[in-house]
């Protein structure tokens, strides 16, 4: 499943996030926020791989210093956005 946070005035994706479970397997995909671009979340595939509900992903959170800053949303605000958008993608794949 895909969720997307989409920036109010242009509708691009600030934040997108693809959540992927086959068998024991979860991949959870990040674009739109990464430094370096696209990039896999490890520790929520972990947290997931155990429990594949949104509550298992409490209590982790993105380094702020791997996500990019600019006049839409700051570094710190998109580190906050990926969980909360991670959460919803998996909301939709159950």
């Amino acid at each position: 499943a895909y969720e997307k946070f989409r920036n109010p005035a242009s509708r691009y994706a600030m934040c997108g996030v693809y959540v992927a479970k086959r068998g024991g397997d979860v991949r959870v995909a990040v674009t739109g926020a990464g430094s370096n671009g696209a990039f896999r979340w490890h520790e929520a595939e972990a947290a997931l791989s155990a429990r594949f509900e949104p509550e298992a992903l409490d209590g982790l959170s993105m380094p702020e210093g791997d996500m990019i800053g600019d006049l839409h949303g700051s570094s710190e605000y998109r580190a906050a956005l990926v969980p909360v958008v991670t959460k919803r993608a998996v909301r939709k794949a159950r």
